[in-house]
């Protein structure tokens, strides 16, 4: 075993440690990606007008639905690669690595035909005002024009984490970040392109993002090394990948579809709702990073020992991670309670966009902490190979009951408190379910039974 293979390792040590030094990487680079996604915000917001904001804004669950459903199917790659990582075998581990490759390259070009040609008619379906519509589309286009460049960076970051990489994925989104921010500024303050800057700023940040990564794969000796003329689908391993990924894929596209019908109820009280909405989706979104970081790093941590067969590590270490998690998220949660009308300032200075954010914030801030179970033990019980019944639990508790709250309650009490209402409900819900099924254990001992182990592993 090599020194690079041996400090990527997270099947032995202090497991709080080990947990720290994958998650605090992670962190970081989600803190640089949801910040040069928020600058975007802000300078639209402040440099352009509202309208701008809007339009913006609204195109974030679309995008989501397609790229979503994509990152959910990639995360079986992640999963088969942490396991022959963790299992030391190096053979199967390159074949895994080139087939994850391949995957992002057809999955780029789908999702670009896809997006392309469905851009007008979603939007148009969501409802989005005629006044925001052509920079709504003007943005959706040139996202989806260079798509491939972040499905090329969000495979190759899930190979790097799989084998317990977090530092690279930091190092490459800090540059795409700076990138980002000075091409905003660049096209939009001193060019003058509205949102048709911000759009390119994007893609051409995750270029250099996509870039930095394949180079990052390609210069390694190491197992995961990635070789141009060996990219190409092992049929066993895309099934194993698609049947552990495709239930997260769907997963994701039920997340969407429910957001969208929320979207829909957004764009439904007018363009200040709509900013607003924006606006808050980008603050949440650091609370959200906190809990996908955690997430992220219990489904590596998984998914290594239960390859070496360490399953009482295993357990140990989702314990530790879920108390890392709510005590993270319930501090991060009262730090917005506190100070969410300066947040909000940073995006627009109008009363009215403020006023509806403070009251929406009011109601998801004190329950967000009831979204860590559902994030740790469903990246838990995915990492072990078992990803269907945490597709179900979520899709049913999260997604149908928030799609179900929207068009039975909403339309009683229409107002922008009841839309929020919809997440503590469903998040409670959902929580209690998970907590039940994880308890019972029955998942590990499936995932033990399925890959052939004795669950007396070592330790």
């Amino acid at each position: 075993m090599s020194q690079t293979i041996r400090e990527n390792s997270i099947t032995e040590g202090i497991i709080w440690k080990q947990l720290l030094l994958f998650f605090f990487p992670i962190l970081v680079g989600t803190f640089f990606q949801q910040l040069y996604n928020t600058v975007d915000t802000i300078i639209v917001g402040q440099y352009v007008g509202k309208e701008a904001l809007a339009a913006v804004g609204t195109t974030g669950t679309l995008i989501n639905l397609l790229v979503g459903f994509f990152v959910g199917v990639s995360s079986g790659a992640t999963v088969i690669i942490s396991q022959f990582f963790g299992g030391g075998d190096w053979k199967n581990l390159s074949k895994a690595v080139h087939t994850s490759v391949a995957l992002a390259l057809a999955g780029g070009g789908v999702i670009m035909i896809v997006g392309l040609g469905t851009a007008r008619p979603s939007l148009r379906l969501l409802g989005v005002p005629e006044q925001i519509m052509g920079d709504a589309l003007t943005y959706l286009n040139i996202y989806y024009g260079g798509i491939l460049f972040c499905m090329i960076y969000n495979i190759g970051t899930g190979v790097l984490r799989a084998i317990g990489d977090s530092r690279m994925p930091l190092y490459v989104l800090i540059v795409c970040c700076l990138v980002n921010i000075v091409l905003d500024l660049l096209f939009v303050v001193v060019f003058h392109w509205g949102v048709l800057g911000v759009a390119l700023a994007t893609v051409l940040s995750q270029a250099v993002s996509a870039l930095l990564i394949m180079l990052r794969l390609m210069l390694t000796q190491e197992a995961y090394r990635v070789e141009l003329r060996k990219i190409g689908f092992d049929r066993l391993l895309l099934r194993n990948v698609i049947r552990i990924g495709l239930p997260a894929g769907l997963q994701s596209v039920m997340y969407s579809v429910s957001n969208l019908v929320v979207q829909a109820a957004i764009n439904s009280f007018g363009t200040d709702a709509i900013a607003s909405w924006a606006a808050i989706g980008k603050i949440d979104g650091f609370i959200w990073m906190v809990m996908g970081a955690f997430g992220i790093s219990i489904t590596t941590f998984v998914g290594q020992n239960f390859g070496a067969r360490k399953f009482g590590r295993v357990k140990r270490g989702v314990n530790v991670c879920l108390g890392m998690a709510m005590g993270s998220v319930v501090a991060l949660s009262i730090l917005l309670l506190v100070f969410m009308e300066p947040l909000l300032r940073f995006f627009t200075g109008d009363p009215a966009v403020i006023s509806i954010g403070q009251s929406f914030l009011q109601i998801l801030a004190p329950s967000y902490f009831t979204f860590v179970f559902i994030e740790i033990f469903s990246g838990a019980i995915r990492g072990a190979g078992e990803a269907l019944q945490p597709m179900v639990i979520t899709i049913f508790g999260v997604c149908g009951l928030r799609i179900l709250w929207m068009l039975v309650a909403l339309p009683l009490h229409p107002t922008m408190q009841m839309a929020a209402m919809n997440y503590p409900v469903t998040w409670v819900t959902t929580a209690l379910v998970f907590i039940i099924y994880y308890c019972r254990m029955n998942w590990l001992k499936r995932s033990i039974k399925a890959a052939g182990y004795i669950e007396e592993g070592r330790e």
